[in-house]
C-alpha cells in the first residue's frame, strides 16, 4: 500500500468517527484486528472492538476529533495527534482529550491495529 492510500483510510476513519457511523467503521476492520487504548483499554477481534466503539458513543454521544496532521510510520501505518471533544453522559461533565493514535492497515487496506496513548507517551503498545 502506498503512503498517500494510507493517510486516505485514515482520514475516511476519522470522518465515520465523527458522524458515528459504527456501521461503516466495522467494515474497515480486519476480523481479527485488535485495539488497544490507554482510556479505554485493549480488545481483541472485530466483535469486542464493535461493542466497546457501540458503547463509547453512547457514552459520548457528541464525541469529536479534530485532527490537524497526518503522518505515515513503518508498517502500513499512519499516525496522528487528535483533540477529542463531547459531553460524558454518566456525568455530564465536558471533555477534552488529547492523544496519539496509530493505526497500521493490511496490504488490502483493512484496519489490523489501532493504538492509543496519551501524547506525552513515547511507546504505543
Amino acid at each position: 500500500m502506498n503512503n498517500e492510500k494510507a493517510i486516505e483510510l485514515a482520514k475516511h476513519y476519522v470522518l465515520l468517527s465523527n458522524n458515528h457511523n459504527l456501521a461503516c467503521i466495522r467494515l474497515l476492520f480486519s476480523t481479527n484486528a485488535t485495539y488497544h487504548s490507554v482510556y479505554f483499554g485493549e480488545y481483541q477481534g472485530i466483535d469486542a472492538i464493535h461493542a466497546m466503539m457501540t458503547s463509547f458513543f453512547s457514552r459520548f454521544p457528541d464525541a469529536h476529533w479534530e485532527v490537524a496532521e497526518y503522518r505515515n510510520i513503518d508498517n502500513n501505518g499512519v499516525e496522528f495527534m487528535f483533540n477529542m471533544t463531547g459531553v460524558d453522559s454518566s456525568c455530564g461533565k465536558r471533555i477534552n482529550r488529547h492523544g496519539l493514535e496509530r493505526i497500521y492497515f493490511t496490504a488490502d487496506g483493512l484496519i489490523h491495529r489501532i493504538a492509543v496513548c496519551r501524547p506525552d507517551t513515547e511507546n504505543v503498545v
